[in-house]
């Protein structure tokens, strides 16, 4: 399997990474087995947290590889905020991973502004961080957030981490396209390695698993890490990290024209339907869109299999109530459409651009309660 560098961090890694989220669906005695033919196969990256089932999954691999650990690069995270609570955890985590360091830690889920500062305060969680450091606990750090990537965009700009953990697949980077546009450029200049995480959305490109991989792995990151629960699935992602090619731009290109994902619904961000003659913002419109349910709701329940999926994962990156009060606050919205239908003739994805307008603003308008006819 190919190895990548690990930003400027020295360390190489493997393409392919372990996620240890969905270790906490499957009992000890199958994590063991899975953690160890991993690192058979020549798997070097392991990744955990200690929210991940209350300190489960740590436990699961440090029982089950810590006879190991020279052969792995360690990572798990810190989703206090504060300095002593975050040294708490930490400490605790060192115990349930049974080692006395790990290779990474990084600063959990900051969403927010307002948690970037906490961390960053005099009293904040990166002091601990930088404390097991210096003890020789900790070799570097590092940041990560799901989905809109301004939090970690600024958390580069205000502090040296080494390492920053995005959500990047082929649906996703329709509603948060700064992740490659600027996130992944940003981290590149300062030398931080990219941790790509949901390379298939969270399970909803379960269809398209090989095309999705084969996006991931294409991508300037340092390590693709997704969850591995079963022999079958572990066997499935090494078969293709072993054998993708490099997508080309006119690959990518086909992918985003035929992905049934996307279909004639989800705003690639291409802007050709811009400008509106009449000053809608459509292009931002749908990016909230995507702030606010990932383009998942898109008004049909043809298939309940589908719909269910849909509605658990859409809201799964908590940004509702911000796609909401940004839209308030626009001038450019959908009111001032008159539906003249040159953006809908402009879409090269055949996209229903006026029908699509007028959906997403009953979705971001809740105390207008339009009626849409």
């Amino acid at each position: 399997m190919e190895k990548r560098l690990f930003g400027n961090t020295g360390i190489t890694v493997s393409l392919l990474g372990f996620g240890g989220f969905h270790l906490c669906e499957i009992p000890y005695e199958k994590a063991e087995v899975l953690l160890n033919a991993y690192l058979d196969r020549g798997g070097n990256y392991v990744e955990t947290a200690p929210s991940y089932g209350n300190g489960e999954s740590e436990i699961k691999i440090g029982r089950a590889i810590a006879h190991r650990r020279e052969e792995y690069i360690l990572v798990t995270k810190a989703h206090d905020r504060e300095y002593q609570t975050c040294k708490e955890t930490f400490e605790q985590s060192l115990t349930n991973l049974q080692t006395d360091s790990v290779d990474v830690l990084l600063m959990h889920g900051v969403d927010t502004i307002e948690t970037l500062n906490k961390i960053l305060a005099k009293d904040g969680a990166i002091h601990a961080a930088e404390e097991a450091k210096r003890a020789g606990k900790v070799k570097h750090i590092g940041i990560s957030m799901h989905g809109q990537p301004d939090v970690l965009i600024e958390a580069l700009k205000r502090y040296p981490f080494e390492a920053v953990m995005t959500t990047i697949n082929y649906f996703d980077v329709c509603n948060f396209p700064e992740i490659l546009n600027e996130l992944v450029p940003l981290a590149k200049e300062k030398g931080a390695a990219v941790i790509l995480m949901k390379p298939l959305a969270d399970g909803y490109l379960y269809k398209s698993v090989e095309a999705a991989f084969d996006y991931a792995f294409s991508q300037e990151v340092s390590v693709v890490v997704t969850g591995m629960n079963s022999m079958q699935m572990l066997e499935k992602d090494f078969a293709l990290a072993e054998q993708y090619q490099p997508m080309t731009k006119e690959t990518k290109e086909k992918l985003f024209y035929e992905a049934q994902e996307l279909g004639d619904y989800v705003c690639r961000q291409c802007g050709k339907c811009m400008p509106c003659p009449e000053g809608v913002d459509i292009t931002g419109t749908f990016l909230l869109e995507g702030i606010i349910d990932r383009q998942m709701s898109r008004g049909d329940v043809e298939n309940a299999a589908e719909f269910a999926l849909s509605e658990r994962l859409k809201h799964w990156f908590g940004t509702r109530d911000r796609a909401v009060r940004e839209y308030k606050a626009k001038e450019d919205t959908v009111v001032k459409c008159t539906e003249c239908g040159l953006c809908s003739k402009a879409c090269p994805y055949t996209i229903d651009v006026i029908k699509k307008l007028k959906w997403v603003d009953y979705k971001l308008s809740p105390e207008r309660g339009r009626i849409w006819e």
